[in-house]
């Protein structure tokens, strides 16, 4: 962590499915451009941005989503990453070979060189989210990516509901830890509004947390779910960053961000180092 007292100005976006993937990686170098009209220096768009939520359903036909990471999407948001000097976190549906599949974000640094990747370690299988039937589990830690604008962690919606990632992404130096998720009403509400700033305070960074909205009627009929968006940032202290987004119209939410404040913060609250991992072993108990 480099203890920077400089301010950044990010950005999470939440939108509607547009029935296509082209039209809607169209709509978020759409996003990168508005973005950077704002000044953004770091944009991170909702889970599997390009597609529906398809895990509604058990389908065999979503596995055409899938693709090389990095590869043809990611190779398009390097271009806008460096024309528009912006840091991209971009969760993309990744075939690694046929039958091997993740729930990944890209990361994509200012200069438009590819970082590398998270692959989202917890996987849900439950009705209307079927995800074992699209992905396997990462398998691939939990990076920190060291970007134009400070350290950066991703962990991807169901993720947030197991604190150990939040705290290994912590150990591994990260400042911004962005959470893109597809979460719809029901006993997610009050998790959304608890885990993320739970995550950020017991951690010590910020956390950006952002969910899809709209119906997606016309692709899953009577199955469909309303996401409510409701996307936002917190500080190093729990508290949130400006605003909570709306739980239905498409948005930008830009935020100013001083990554000065992790360093007060941890020096006023020692977390880390009065941590005691050698009393944790059933933590990682089978």
């Amino acid at each position: 962590m480099t203890g920077s007292s400089s301010t950044i100005r990010a950005a999470i976006t939440q939108a509607t499915w547009t029935g296509d993937k082209e039209s809607m990686i169209a709509k978020h170098e759409g996003f990168v451009r508005q973005a950077a009209e704002q000044g953004v220096q770091v944009i991170c768009f909702q889970e599997l941005f390009y597609g529906p939520y398809f895990g509604i359903v058990q389908d065999s036909k979503y596995y055409e989503y899938a693709e090389s990471v990095p590869g043809p999407t990611t190779e398009r948001f390097e271009a806008l990453a460096r024309e528009h000097r912006m840091v991209i976190v971009l969760p993309v549906y990744e075939e690694e070979q046929p039958g091997i599949l993740y729930n990944t974000a890209a990361v994509i640094d200012a200069n438009g060189t590819y970082l590398g990747k998270y692959r989202k370690h917890h996987i849900p299988n439950l009705a209307q989210f079927w995800e074992k039937f699209y992905f396997r589990p990462g398998n691939a830690d939990y990076p920190v990516f060291d970007t134009a604008v400070g350290k950066i962690g991703v962990y991807i919606c169901y993720d947030r509901h197991f604190p150990e990632g939040w705290r290994v992404l912590g150990l591994n130096g990260a400042q911004i830890v962005f959470n893109p998720s597809a979460t719809k009403p029901g006993l997610s509400n009050r998790l959304w509004q608890l885990e993320q700033p739970a995550a950020a305070a017991a951690n010590q960074y910020y956390v950006a947390a952002n969910n899809r909205i709209g119906t997606e009627t016309e692709e899953f009929g009577d199955d469909a779910v309303t996401f409510y968006g409701s996307s936002y940032f917190v500080d190093p202290r729990g508290n949130y960053v400006g605003e909570v987004a709306s739980t239905d119209t498409e948005e930008i939410v830009v935020r100013d961000l001083d990554l000065g404040l992790i360093r007060e913060v941890r020096n006023s609250w020692q977390f880390y180092r009065d941590r005691r991992p050698d009393s944790y072993g059933p933590i990682v108990a089978p």
